[in-house]
């Protein structure tokens, strides 16, 4: 399962297999089950995950006892709770599988660690970094602004294998609407014969 992991990073960086033989040890690959619960909230995360196959999320629930998904990650996604990560700090959120899922279980110092033996490691974790906050910008962005059909539009293309793995309501939960008006954006979009 490892050899997955090996080809991603291997299309990111300059990697030989000798390389990741030298910083693989610490990795390990994880199966979770359906509905199987990675990190709660206020727990001190110490890992992130990088999916193999299946499907998690990042979500937090309000004091109205209402789920706000975050963040979904399939297949080739990281997922990780940024504040026990990087700063030690009780998690926000809480993940778990919507599917059975298998992940590469990756620890805090990874990256670190990895660079001593391959310099480029840190470049990948730049590219990383930056990919996420670029993603969270945009994400703010669309909710603050964006009309329920532009988010909706957004999220196929950001998730496009995900409109029938995914409950509706999972979907208006990331979309910051109701699963009425996530119903009725549907069936204007049919009306103009689009089909996710």
């Amino acid at each position: 399962m490892l050899e997955e992991f090996k080809r991603y990073l291997q299309k990111k960086v300059d990697l030989s297999d000798e390389q990741f033989g030298l910083i693989s040890s610490k990795l390990k690959v994880k199966n979770f089950d359906k509905n199987e619960m990675i990190l709660m909230k206020g727990t001190v995360s110490t890992h992130g995950y990088f999916v193999l196959s299946g499907l998690l999320r990042s979500y937090s629930i309000d004091a109205k006892g209402k789920t706000h998904i975050i963040q979904f990650a399939p297949e080739q996604w990281w997922i990780s709770d940024r504040n026990g990560y990087l700063f030690n700090e009780g998690s926000e959120f809480f993940i778990d599988a919507i599917e059975a899922t298998v992940a590469v279980v990756i620890p805090k110092n990874f990256i670190d660690d990895a660079a001593k033996h391959v310099p480029c490691m840190y470049d990948l974790n730049s590219n990383i970094l930056h990919n996420s906050i670029r993603f969270m910008q945009k994400r703010i962005n669309m909710l603050l602004s964006a009309t329920a059909e532009e988010r909706y539009l957004d999220f196929i293309k950001l998730y496009p294998n995900l409109t029938l793995r995914v409950p509706q309501w999972m979907i208006a939960s990331y979309l910051g609407i109701t699963p009425e008006s996530l119903s009725r954006v549907r069936k204007d979009l049919a009306h103009k014969h689009f089909h996710p």
